[in-house]
């Protein structure tokens, strides 16, 4: 099992979808790494030699940020964007959707679950 980027690349599946169980690579992003080390993108996951494992590494190290590193940049940015409260910052401040969809009947995965009515004693 090949360890790239402290992930364990799954086994028995092609190389441009084992890529992408690294944070940070997509199926193009992982396209373009093994056309920079020379690999097929239907080579298996289990058939990588140590040198082809070495060679993913290196490219993935010196040109994509990912993992630990993409996740608290990311972080950062939405931080920023609640620092200087702007609109976008203010939503996810208030767990709200940033890119405009409706709020009214929909969003439940951003809001949480709904709130009944108060109950109230009579």
């Amino acid at each position: 099992m090949a360890r790239i980027a402290g992930v364990d690349l799954p086994r028995n599946k092609h190389m441009d979808r084992a890529l992408t169980y690294i944070y940070g690579i997509g199926l193009t992003s992982a396209r373009q790494i093994l056309d920079k080390a020379d690999l097929p993108y239907q080579m298996n996951s289990d058939d990588l030699s140590a040198d082809d494992v070495t060679r993913v590494r290196q490219i993935i190290e010196s040109d994509y940020t990912v993992e630990g590193d993409k996740r608290r940049e990311i972080s950062m940015d939405i931080k920023r964007l609640m620092d200087l409260g702007c609109y976008r910052g203010r939503r996810h401040r208030r767990s709200l959707p940033c890119r405009g969809q409706r709020t009214k009947t929909n969003a439940r995965t951003r809001k949480g679950p709904r709130r009944g009515a108060a109950v109230r004693k009579k």
